[in-house]
């Protein structure tokens, strides 16, 4: 009796044994793991997250710095102020649009350096129909231009205006967005005193 639960123990071992071995082998051909218990340590954790959110919290400080510098370096702190004068005497559709073609880019050049600038286009003589309510042929445009780039502003001779009205026998209507000036050569004089650039379209 005792020979046969020897041999049967004997039996068990290595029936353990054999799949213990097969076990162990496929999970290392498979590339598995061994379970091993874990040990984790509280404290060590702790600091770790602690770490990496000190960290995050410095890059993101170091990024909004950086924001800020890379702004305050396309606007000088010292950036001089652009002025221009547009002056238009003529009554030629094609030089009034060429005169608020100027105007349009110029004011977009420096609004995309972000720096400012004043334009504005003085109209006297012929020109004065520009800015006429009954006869401009940029009205449109000039009121939309009113809307989206305030940097642009229009004036009107005075002196023309009340040259046409005695010519005409009627009231000049100037149309809402221009500003009429005693005399459109003289404010092109005195800005330039002031040292606005000139140009004629």
């Amino acid at each position: 009796m005792r020979v046969f639960q020897h041999i049967a123990t004997i039996a068990t071992i290595g029936a353990t044994t054999i799949l213990l071995t097969a076990s162990y082998a496929a999970a290392d051909q498979g590339g598995g793991r061994y379970w091993t218990p874990m040990i984790t340590n509280t404290a060590a954790d702790s600091e770790h997250r602690a770490r990496k959110a000190h960290v995050a919290r410095k890059e993101t400080a170091h990024n909004k710095e950086r924001s800020i510098l890379n702004a305050n370096a396309r606007i000088p702190s010292n950036a001089k102020a652009h002025n221009l004068i547009l002056q238009v005497n003529t009554n030629d559709p094609a030089a009034m649009n060429l005169a608020l073609n100027n105007a349009t880019n110029v004011a977009q050049y420096y609004k995309d350096l972000g720096e400012k600038v004043k334009i504005e286009v003085v109209t006297f003589g012929p020109g004065l129909h520009m800015l006429r309510e009954d006869t401009s042929p940029v009205k449109a445009r000039i009121e939309e231009m009113a809307l989206s780039t305030p940097e642009i502003s229009f004036k009107a001779c005075g002196n023309t205006q009340e040259k046409m009205h005695s010519a005409e026998k009627k009231d000049i209507p100037i149309i809402r967005q221009a500003e009429v000036v005693k005399s459109g050569v003289v404010r092109v004089m005195e800005l330039q005193e002031k040292g606005w650039s000139y140009v004629k379209p």
